[in-house]
């Protein structure tokens, strides 16, 4: 029996799953709430989608709510000047911000596309400070600060370097907006649905702040009280 489950079922949507034929099936299978991921928010896929998710859910006799997952900002190393860079254990390199469309990684250098966001994160870290990449397979450590966007790194936990990779940065607080230009505009989108949707995730939220700007959009639009959805900050260092 669903209704007696305290924990409850997430499931996300997409291109697999997002079908009038997969909808109810994973709606009878137990999900509670359908994730639409904003990364993914194009072509008029949410504005398909979402009615199907209410009809479907409204037919089978269902409680299913639907989570808007805002992206947030993005860090990652930039691309590959040519092959995977093995990173070595012990091994001191460049970290850095792109100088030009050609300042790709390459043996001895690791760098990173110059957004806002990333400059913020090299800006913020300082000698000692742990960098990691792709989920934390490797690692990196500061030895010396060069400038706000140059650093000396030191590896502590080697692998093959690809491109896109993401990078984390656990004991820093990154002096950077949490919602994006995007993440305002798929907001907005998701604070206008009829029916409202039940929740809305923050990505890389650091403080009260970051869920502020998210209360403001819902100000600014007018948004009355009982229509607002929950504010979820996601924990992703």
């Amino acid at each position: 029996n669903d209704r007696l489950r305290k924990t409850k079922v997430v499931a996300s949507l997409g291109p697999a799953s997002w079908s009038e034929e997969m909808i109810p099936k994973m709606i009878l299978a137990g999900t509670d709430i359908f994730r639409l991921n904003c990364s993914h928010r194009r072509g008029g896929d949410f504005e398909r989608v979402y009615p199907l998710i209410r009809k479907y859910a409204k037919e089978l006799g269902k409680d299913v709510e639907c989570l808007g997952d805002l992206q947030g900002p993005k860090f990652r190393v930039g691309e590959l000047a040519a092959d995977p860079v093995p990173l070595v254990n012990g091994e001191v390199l460049e970290f850095g911000i792109s100088k030009d469309d050609n300042d790709n990684i390459r043996p001895g250098r690791i760098t990173m596309k110059p957004t806002l966001e990333q400059n913020a994160l090299v800006r913020g870290c300082s000698v000692g400070t742990a960098l990691l990449i792709e989920d934390g397979l490797m690692e990196v450590k500061v030895v010396e600060k060069l400038s706000e966007t140059e650093l000396k790194v030191q590896v502590t936990r080697g692998g093959k370097l690809k491109a896109r990779k993401g990078v984390n940065v656990p004991d820093i607080e990154i002096d950077c907006a949490a919602l994006t230009a995007k993440d305002i505009e798929d907001a907005e989108y998701l604070l206008q649905l009829e029916p409202p949707c039940e929740y809305i995730c923050v990505s890389f939220a650091q403080k009260a702040q970051d869920l502020q700007e998210l209360i403001d959009i819902m100000d600014r639009l007018k948004v009355p009280q009982e229509k607002r959805p929950k504010i979820c900050p996601k924990i992703e260092k």
